[in-house]
């Protein structure tokens, strides 16, 4: 079966405005115009996969159901205007309240976890992320990282990938 390739991208500061270290109510979620950006990798054949560290879930600063009511906001968002997110992958530790985890960046665990699930060829895929720990997770995973700026419109990254 031939393999797929894939963006993963990280949520706060990628597809959602950056606020601090936790975006923990819906009321403060606002999805990031990166539509042009993503679209056309989309229609490159790019799946679209979100991997991201949500701590504020084992420190209690906000539930499950809000997360999850983020997480729908932002597909629905992003699908409104033509875009598939596929698949959300997300870390509920933080080692500080639950101890270590294979799944929280910079491990690599959320990525496996996609390329395993979506038969995905990490060598045609990469990572966008606006932390150092992205890309140290995506090349964990084989996966090519891509560092950008909190909030920077994606379409600025556009000629980094194939």
């Amino acid at each position: 079966m031939n393999k797929t390739k894939a963006i993963f991208l990280d949520r706060d500061g990628v597809l959602n405005k950056e606020i601090g270290d936790y975006v923990c109510r819906f009321e403060d979620f606002k999805v990031l115009d990166n539509f042009k950006a993503l679209k056309l990798l989309q229609d490159k054949g790019y799946l679209l996969l979100v991997a991201t560290n949500q701590g504020g879930l084992a420190k209690g600063w906000y539930s499950l159901s809000e997360l999850e009511k983020m997480h729908k906001h932002l597909i629905d968002v992003y699908l409104n205007n033509g875009i598939k997110i596929t698949d959300i992958f997300y870390c509920p530790h933080h080692p500080d309240f639950t101890g270590d985890c294979d799944c929280r960046k910079p491990k690599p665990g959320l990525l496996l976890q996609g390329i395993s699930k979506y038969n995905i060829d990490p060598n045609l895929s990469y990572f966008i992320g606006d932390r150092e720990r992205d890309v140290e997770a995506g090349n964990a995973a084989g996966v090519k990282g891509l560092l950008i700026n909190s909030n920077q419109p994606l379409v600025e990254i556009l000629h980094l990938i194939n």
